[in-house]
């Protein structure tokens, strides 16, 4: 199966982080995050596989997180609604979000790629 990388193709980050994959030959399924973001139930699967809170799916340094005050209003907010929100807009979220179907990384720090999918 490829690994699904919700990307931006303008992200330096999802850049780096597709050249390391590539450099593995690790086949990829790119998926343009801003226009196809994650359905709600394959957010909730991969928040499960990756053992991580919801909150470390927000791209919290994005324009949208702040003019939306998510800051202040995500630990108000249940699981569900985090998730809800996350799927509804792809800028939300953090880049890349590489799945899978068993492990997640979410952003981009070569040792955790390397660990996470180095034995694929």
């Amino acid at each position: 199966m490829a690994l699904k990388v919700y990307q931006y193709a303008k992200c330096g980050t999802c850049r780096n982080a597709l050249k390391w994959l590539q450099a593995q030959g690790i086949e990829t399924e790119l998926i343009p995050v801003f226009e196809e973001p994650p359905a709600k139930e394959q957010l909730t699967e991969m928040v499960k596989a990756s053992g991580m809170p919801v909150k470390k799916f927000f791209n919290t340094s994005g324009e949208v997180y702040k003019e939306m005050q998510l800051k202040d209003k995500l630990p108000s907010m249940s699981e569900e609604e985090q998730i809800a929100l996350l799927s509804s807009n792809g800028r939300l979220i953090k880049r890349p979000l590489a799945y899978d179907g068993r492990k997640v990384t979410i952003g981009f720090k070569p040792e955790q790629y390397e660990e996470v999918w180095g034995s694929r």
